[in-house]
């Protein structure tokens, strides 16, 4: 399959910091790659590289058959690139944002006029068409930045965590959006910390930590690799979760985590339902009471947890990390 996006052994530093330390990817013609990794994972700095916003201090890129080093014009010819904040002009309408980067692509104005009409309407932000863009939502901003990336119908889109800090029906909005893109052949590279976002879209993901990719594979395939069964219980008192722990010890075959806002403790398992029965008697037996308690299969949080040692920072929510209870 031909490859629409391809990096060997990326390169770039900051000073001491070695935010891309060797990374290679490479993304089929008509697919989406889930980047996933915490915040300084180098997520960012790969897609501006890939984009030809920085130069990499080592390594090769091609994006859409393009040499991202050679050719840089020609290969933002050829791509749409959505950051983390809406790159959006707030003293321009929704229409005169789009009209105007139709016409930097060189568009005729009566094509970036009528490519802007139909982005509009696609995005449903005809009737906010003739607002300028500071009176507009986050979520519409969000929109308008993404249906200018699309003015231009690129082979090759880049997204940069472009759902952070949406509520959840603007960014399940977005994602029908991305989904109808790539069903018509868009081919995706998507950065994201929100995992049930790459779960849903992504047809391939790599996990990078620290400059390096340090897994890759399908979102089934990463949970395959960490096997097994979840046991999360819901502790009433908080106080009383360093007993609940100890008491689930002796079921986990591996690490255990904590998420002490929620009082919640998840612990991978073997021997599936029954197991839950022993589970209450044992925490009834050390006085631990609880609120909730449910078994399940290992999700993306998950695998961060056990390939990173702790799990995705989840931006614009207020979420905690897990902390690894080892």
């Amino acid at each position: 399959m031909v490859s629409a996006i391809h990096a060997e052994d990326l390169v770039k530093t900051f000073g001491d910091v070695r935010a891309l330390d060797g990374v290679s990817l490479d993304v089929p013609e008509g697919t989406v790659l889930g980047l996933l990794g915490p915040n300084g994972a180098g997520k960012t700095t790969a897609v501006r590289v890939l984009t030809t916003l920085l130069r990499p201090d080592s390594g090769r890129a091609t994006v859409a058959g393009v040499d991202v080093l050679k050719h840089p014009g020609l290969v933002r010819s050829r791509i749409g690139l959505s950051g983390q904040y809406a790159a959006v002009d707030e003293y321009l309408t929704g229409r005169e944002n789009l009209r105007m980067v139709g016409e930097l692509y060189q568009m005729t104005a009566g094509d970036a006029r009528a490519r802007a009409d139909e982005l509009l309407e696609w995005f449903s932000l005809a009737d906010a068409g003739d607002r300028t863009a500071k009176t507009y939502s986050g979520g519409m901003r969000r929109r308008l930045d993404l249906a200018a990336a699309l003015v231009v119908r690129p082979p090759v889109m880049f997204l940069d965590e472009p759902t952070t800090g949406l509520d959840p029906r603007n960014r399940m909005a977005l994602w029908e959006v991305i989904e109808t893109l790539v069903a018509e052949g868009t081919t995706l590279l998507l950065t994201t910390q929100y995992l049930e976002e790459a779960d849903r879209l992504a047809h391939d993901i790599a996990v990078v930590d620290r400059g390096r990719v340090i897994a890759r594979g399908t979102a089934d395939q990463l949970k395959a690799q960490i096997g097994g069964e979840r046991v999360e219980v819901v502790v009433h008192e908080r106080e009383r979760i360093g007993a609940a722990v100890e008491a689930l010890a002796r079921y986990a075959v591996g690490e255990a985590s904590v998420e002490r806002n929620t009082r919640r403790i998840t612990i991978p398992i073997t021997g599936g339902a029954k197991v839950l029965a022993d589970v209450i008697r044992d925490l009834d037996a050390r006085d631990v009471e609880i609120d909730d308690i449910g078994l399940r299969r290992p999700t993306l949080d998950d695998v961060f947890l056990s390939l990173t040692g702790h799990a995705t920072e989840t931006a614009g929510t207020g979420e905690q990390p897990q902390e690894a209870v080892r």
